[in-house]
């Protein structure tokens, strides 16, 4: 599984909450009562980048001197079967995607989020590791949170286990359009512990983080991100992430080693029209020769569509295309695999339809990956010389 998110085109920022302002019709002057003040904005973490929509009136009780204080959650299951499995994980499973409450402070110069609980990953092309296992495995029982300093509305600083800026797909299922994860997101850090600034001047927001990449806890990456609204149909978004020097030797589910020491790069732009939005957007990504690994350089080259139709206020139907190159040779031992062995090609086709009414949802998905190139033992099946995989899910729960 991959590295294990706030993405480029979409960074925490404060939701302005607006001021009612009420016309007295108990007067013959017709007098403006005074504005109601106005109340906390709304959480905006954990960020939701699908189809998905959140409580529109969240739970929230008045913590004293701490001020008032959101608690959210979400509360989903899963079933899933592929052929082709990988590893000595079985062909079908039964499993718990989230079991995870949200704590949001969201007004004042100092504020807080924190995400905490249960969790699986279920992403394209791995094995898939079930909830009680998962948080061990990456990020813990407290996986995201951060104090935030805001003495502004328009710039805030963060310090904490913070959502990556890249990539165009968060970490945890119900964030998503798709269930589970796609190749791209293999490719790209998750979740990084350091300190990040964020600043917004009109259509321009602006994002510059010093972390420990792919949750390495060395503090040697770099991340920025830039996201232009050009309209309210149109954003576009860049960002980057790279290891400043010296070796990191640290290798873990999170933390790829070879990933961990290269740099990656992102393109993305977001168009809504009525029911439909389109996100395409091209990854790259390098890894410097490594004497201490005795690899060769070597890079990845990704493209993908997230797509989704919104049927009506309950139904919509989420699509997901995307193709991955990475260079190489499987005939040079010293050249690094960075998908199915050195050299391999890949493409994947996801199709999530989805249902909620209120804070209830179901989803069913359907996703094929085929590999174009790759090596034997590598590759899909129990000996890695399957050339596809074809994995069917559903996901019921509720976000409250």
């Amino acid at each position: 599984m991959k590295t294990a998110i706030v993405k480029t085109a979409k960074l925490t920022v404060l939701v302005s909450s607006l001021a009612l302002v009420g016309l007295s019709a108990a007067y013959a002057d017709d007098a403006a009562a005074p504005a109601a003040p106005a109340g906390p904005a709304l959480p905006s973490f954990p960020s939701l980048g699908g189809v998905l929509t959140a409580d529109a009136k969240p739970f929230s009780f008045d913590a004293g001197p701490v001020g008032n204080v959101f608690v959210t959650g979400v509360a989903s299951a899963l079933v899933q079967t592929q052929n082709n499995r990988v590893g000595n994980v079985a062909s079908s499973q039964t499993d718990v995607s989230n079991a995870q409450i949200f704590l949001n402070k969201t007004d004042g110069l100092i504020q807080f989020s924190g995400q905490f609980g249960s969790y699986s990953i279920p992403a394209l092309g791995v094995p898939y590791v079930k909830a009680e296992k998962t948080p061990a495995a990456t990020y813990g029982v407290f996986s995201q949170g951060f104090i935030k300093l805001a003495p502004t509305d328009s710039f805030n600083v963060m310090v904490g286990k913070l959502p990556t800026l890249i990539g165009d797909e968060y970490t945890f299922s119900f964030e998503n359009m798709n269930i589970q994860r796609g190749l791209l997101w293999g490719q790209e850090p998750a979740v990084s512990r350091g300190v990040q600034a964020n600043y917004t001047q009109g259509p321009l927001a602006l994002s510059l983080s010093f972390n420990d990449g792919y949750y390495s806890n060395k503090y040697n990456t770099v991340s920025a991100a830039a996201t232009y609204t050009m309209d309210s149909a149109n954003i576009f978004a860049f960002s980057g992430s790279g290891h400043t020097g010296g070796f990191s030797n640290v290798s873990s589910t999170a933390t790829p080693i070879l990933q961990n020491n290269g740099q990656i790069y992102n393109l993305i732009y977001t168009h809504t029209s009525g029911p439909w939005t389109l996100q395409p957007y091209l990854q790259y990504n390098y890894v410097p020769a490594l004497s201490q690994l005795g690899t060769k350089s070597a890079s990845a080259t990704g493209a993908a569509v997230l797509g989704s139709y919104k049927i009506n206020d309950n139904y919509s139907l989420p699509v997901r295309l995307e193709y991955i190159t990475s260079t190489g040779s499987k005939n040079d031992p010293a050249d690094p695999s960075l998908l199915y062995g050195a050299g391999s090609k890949a493409w994947s086709l996801t199709i999530t339809p989805t249902y909620q009414y209120k804070i209830f949802f179901a989803r069913a998905e359907l996703s094929f990956v085929g590999i174009n190139k790759g090596t034997v033992g590598s590759e899909f099946g129990v000996n890695g010389d399957k050339k596809n995989q074809v994995t069917g899910l559903l996901e019921t729960g509720v976000m409250f």
